[in-house]
Order: structure tokens, then C-alpha cells, then sequence
């Protein structure tokens, strides 16, 4: 997630639509005062390798505390947790966001995110769960149980849930990740007017091994149980099997 003050846009990230990658891209832009969020320590080495602006000011200032803030803390030192401070996080819905830079900060700074094909990020999302699971030397389930038990969740608090307050879409454009270059394009030229093209990084692209398209991997009621948990996204995008 990326709040540019310098350039007064609002990256809101999404799970599974490339947004590691347009994150570091991004980057490159960011002044000292922006808002750049913390990646897995792999990609923030790219992006370090690329001379772009690493992770930074992410600790919420005090005066920016509600009185649940100040709550949480104190029981955190109760308990002796050290993550006490409130921190902007690589997936911050548009509500938090919203709330912390406050009403005049978001209703000036454009705001966008991705969406994906939900059978297509579906696929690559078991994939990615799957790698992180081996690297910890656990098991995960086959893919139909994987889909039919709620472990899709995560992509539905990620995704809609993430560009979305009160149910109604908060962003001033959600980009197709099945057009991510003409997107990146149209937004970061002619909207921003960012100086330089985004020359996008591959992050990430090695967790999914099997390359088949999501057609010949996913049964009848793999897609069935996908297109009744992502009804609305693809009633909205128009989104086909």
C-alpha cells in the first residue's frame, strides 16, 4: 500500500492482482514523506537491488489514534506484545486508510486498486498458500477442499473488501488486472502524470508451478463454489468461466 503525498494518489493493494510488483514499481516515485508499506523480506531486496524507495513511515502518529487505538495499545503492553504501535500494513482496506489521512487527505488523492478474474486468482492464490506451507514444512490440502472449506475468505477481505466502505466501492478506479500494462499506463500518465514509465518488477511469480490455464485445472464445482463466492465481482466485471 502507498499513500503519495508528492504525487496525491492512494495505492490500495489487493491480494493476487500483481500488487507486490506495481508496489515496487511505484516506489520509484515515492518522496520521503510517503507512505510505503512493508514487503516480505524477498521482495523488499528487489526492490532494494533497484535503488527504489524501501518501506517507511508507517507507524500511525498518535493524534491520529481513536479511542479503540489508545485501547488495543494498552492491553498489548498488558500483555507484553511488541507490535504495541498502530502500523499501516501492506493490505489496509480503503475504511482504515480513510480514517487515519482523514476526510480532506482522501477526498482529494486518487484513489485505485486491481480486481482479477476470481477463478484465475483463485488458482493462484492456493498456489501461493501451498509454497508458503512447504517452506514451513507443513501439508495443505488438495484444491477442492482447499476452495469448498472458506479458504478463499482472504481473497474476498483482500479484494472487495479492501476497495469497498459500507459495501460501496470507495476508489476512483479499479483496474483489471487482465490489462494490467494499458491500466498502469493510462493511470500513472495521464492521471498522475508520474515522470517516467513503471517498469514493473516480477515479484512473486515463482510460487505458482503449475502453468495451466485455470479452465483446465478447475473441476465443475471448483468453479461453481468460485462463482458463488465472487458473484458480485464478476456480476460487476463482467467476468466469465
Amino acid at each position: 500500500m502507498i499513500i503519495s503525498h508528492k504525487y496525491k494518489f492512494i495505492f490500495i493493494k489487493t491480494n493476487k492482482t500483481a500488487g507486490t510488483s506495481i508496489e515496487i514499481a511505484l516506489s520509484r516515485f515515492c518522496a520521503g514523506d510517503d507512505v510505503i508499506t512493508k514487503l516480505h523480506p524477498v521482495d523488499e531486496l528487489l526492490r532494494k537491488s533497484l535503488g527504489y524507495t524501501s518501506a517507511q513511515n508507517q507507524k500511525i502518529p498518535f493524534y491520529n489514534y481513536s479511542l479503540h487505538d489508545w485501547q488495543c495499545m494498552f492491553s498489548k503492553i498488558i500483555k507484553n506484545d511488541k507490535r504495541k504501535t498502530r502500523r499501516y500494513y501492506a493490505h489496509s482496506s480503503s475504511g482504515e486508510i480513510r480514517r487515519l489521512v482523514g476526510e480532506e487527505v482522501w477526498d482529494s488523492y486518487f484513489k485505485f486498486c486491481f480486481e482479477r478474474n476470481p477463478w484465475d486468482r483463485a488458482i493462484s492464490y492456493y498456489y501461493f498458500i501451498a509454497a508458503r506451507r512447504q517452506e514451513r514444512g507443513k501439508k495443505t490440502v488438495p484444491l477442492p477442499e482447499f476452495i469448498s472449506t472458506g479458504c478463499l475468505e482472504p481473497l474476498k477481505k483482500k479484494g472487495i473488501g479492501n476497495y469497498t466502505i459500507d459495501d460501496e466501492i470507495a476508489v476512483d478506479r479499479i483496474c483489471l488486472y487482465e490489462n494490467l500494462e494499458a491500466e498502469l499506463e493510462y493511470v500513472c500518465n495521464y492521471i498522475l502524470g508520474l515522470p517516467g514509465l513503471l517498469d514493473l518488477p516480477r515479484a512473486k511469480g515463482q510460487y505458482r508451478k503449475d502453468k495451466r490455464h485455470y479452465r483446465d485445472i478447475l473441476s465443475k464445482q471448483d468453479r461453481a463454489h468460485i462463482a458463488k463466492q465472487f458473484s458480485r465481482e464478476i456480476e460487476m466485471f463482467g467476468y466469465e468461466f
